[in-house]
């Protein structure tokens, strides 16, 4: 199973999607990034927060969606449509669903808070992906109708909210 995470840049959400895809999926299952419009870079932000997390950052690059090493089955795009991005269609028979995160590289302020950002947006992707990964995927294959809406449904969870003073006395 080939899952494509699609957005306009390539340099950020989707490629943070790409990588901790590959990190938590099942053998066989291998997830790609493309953009419609790549920025032909991959956000250093991005590398240091999956290298934080321990997931690898080799190979991956900033690219467009034409030349994509395989056909994809499901194509998750990421973008933040209701702040305002464009999101690109992807022009294929596949399974579509939509998982809007916003943009880490639009933010801005102090260093600890672009770092709150990309933070965010990888805690979103990761409770979506782990989500995915636990339905139960074997049944779900021969029932695309039902795979989309349970896929539909992922776009929209949130990871649980943190307690700033766990730990604290």
């Amino acid at each position: 199973m080939n899952v494509l995470f699609l957005c306009t840049g390539n340099s950020c959400r989707s490629i943070l999607g790409e990588a901790t895809f590959n990190h938590l999926a099942p053998e066989g299952w291998r997830a790609m990034s493309a953009g419609s419009q790549p920025a032909g870079y991959v956000h250093p932000r991005s590398l240091a927060l999956l290298a934080r997390e321990g997931i690898a950052t080799k190979g991956y690059y900033s690219k467009s969606w034409v030349n994509l090493p395989a056909t994809p089955d499901i194509v998750i795009t990421v973008c933040a449509s209701a702040a305002g991005e464009t999101c690109p269609a992807y022009l294929g028979p596949v399974l579509r669903t939509h998982w809007g995160v916003e943009d880490p590289a639009d933010a801005t302020g102090t260093d600890e808070a672009i770092d709150a950002a990309f933070m965010k947006a990888y805690q979103i992707l990761r409770t979506r992906i782990e989500a995915f990964l636990a339905l139960p995927l074997d049944a779900l294959k021969s029932d695309p109708e039902r795979l989309k809406a349970e896929m539909d449904k992922i776009g929209t969870l949130m990871p649980a909210p943190t307690n700033p003073l766990k730990g604290k006395p």
